[in-house]
């Protein structure tokens, strides 16, 4: 599978579980911390195989470093707003207030990727590196998907 069109598959699922999450009250503690473990993990996942694997083939193009180097730190302040929100209980009025604040982030961080990023990576790489990139990115992933929570922060965090 094409890297791009993997992280892209990505990005689409984690802004539907964004919105869902969105949708849920106050009055739902239960579901929002359901949802929201969904959302913390997919995102570590995500963030683990860009840092480890895409953003390391991509920084070597000097048309990429910036946007990379922008890349990692919107993953370094989303990882800080998911702290601050894991560290709320679902039912505080703060908790969608930081919510909405990461879907924000990470909704920008998609925007750029998508507009900037993987449009400059289809004019770098020839279709058959994206397809290599992607196989390294699936396997990746396949690997720290299968870890448990603690075991993937703990991943996060060494990369």
């Amino acid at each position: 599978m094409n890297a791009l069109d993997l992280l892209k598959h990505d990005h689409d699922k984690m802004k539907e579980l964004l919105n869902q999450l969105e949708q849920v009250k106050e009055d739902n503690p239960d579901e929002r911390e359901s949802l929201f473990a969904l959302v913390r993990r997919d995102l570590t996942v995500h963030e683990i195989i860009e840092e480890e694997i895409l953003y390391p083939a991509f920084q070597e193009q000097a048309k990429l470093k910036e946007i990379v180097l922008e890349g990692y730190e919107e993953h370094h302040f989303a990882d800080i707003v998911v702290e601050e929100i894991d560290g709320v209980p679902p039912e505080d009025e703060t908790w969608g207030a930081k919510l909405t604040v990461l879907k924000e982030n990470v909704e920008h961080h998609i925007e750029e990727e998508e507009a900037r990023m993987f449009k400059t990576a289809r004019e770098l790489f020839s279709e058959e590196e994206l397809n290599q990139l992607g196989e390294r990115l699936a396997a990746r992933k396949k690997q720290v998907e299968n870890k448990s929570a603690d075991d993937l922060q703990e991943t996060r965090d060494a990369a």
